[in-house]
């Protein structure tokens, strides 16, 4: 039930993958730079980085491996902190990457239709003219076959 709920939720949202998007996710799948800083980004974020944090700074204090003020945990986190903003620097890089994919694919969509538009511009003139043509010619010929009346 609680799948059931989450899709009505995002109903509105195309399941189907964005094909430029799978192409850039093989590409940056190549890397195993890449590959690494995506693992490390997605265990950063995600709630067991949290609670192993949480268990982590509760076992340093409540075991007294260092005395207040905690000189060796305070730095030791102040590392962490350095490398997890550049790996969020990295997340963030890979989603504007992401999002320009998509924009350069749909802006040659937009190109591409507005190639169409123009053809069927075209199309719709030489529809148009023919149709001025024909309605022409048949005024002309009624014109020619019209009954004479004597007045």
């Amino acid at each position: 039930m609680e799948r059931s709920a989450l899709l009505q939720r995002v109903g509105h949202v195309s399941l189907e993958t964005n094909p430029a998007l799978l192409e850039h996710a093989e590409q940056r799948a190549a890397s195993v730079q890449n590959r690494i800083a995506d693992q490390i980004t997605a265990f950063a974020g995600s709630m067991w980085f949290v609670y192993i944090h949480i268990i982590w700074f509760s076992c340093w204090i409540g075991l007294g491996v260092e005395k207040y003020p905690y000189g060796l945990l305070t730095m030791i986190v102040s590392l962490e902190a350095i490398f997890l903003s550049t790996f969020v620097m990295i997340s963030q890089n890979r989603a504007d990457a992401k999002r320009q994919v998509i924009a350069d694919q749909q802006w040659q969509t937009v190109k591409e239709e507005d190639t169409q538009n123009q053809e069927l511009l075209a199309l719709s003139k030489q529809i148009l003219d023919l149709t001025k043509a024909v309605h022409a010619y048949a005024a002309a010929r009624s014109d020619d076959v019209a009954p004479k009346t004597d007045a």
